[in-house]
């Protein structure tokens, strides 16, 4: 699958930092592969933290991820 806005939600903001909450039927190590979340480069921000749940049918997988980097439409994530 690909990443889809609707699963993407925000939990809290401060200060121009921001707490996201993703969740998917994707496998989290699709989820963690450069460019998943290109098509929310607009909305998300350098140093904000993701909350990512992965529910592929069986035990759901929760990874926390900081976002690296926002460049040119194009989103790097690291785990933390």
């Amino acid at each position: 699958m690909a990443f889809q806005s609707k699963d993407l939600s925000v939990l809290a903001y401060a200060n121009g930092f921001t707490l996201w909450h993703y969740a998917s039927a994707d496998a989290a190590a699709a989820i963690a592969a450069g460019g998943y979340f290109d098509r929310a480069a607009e909305m998300i921000n350098t140093g904000d933290l993701m909350i990512v749940t992965s529910d592929t049918g069986t035990a759901p997988v929760t990874v926390l991820m900081r976002v690296a980097g926002v460049a040119g439409g194009v989103v790097t994530t690291a785990a933390v």
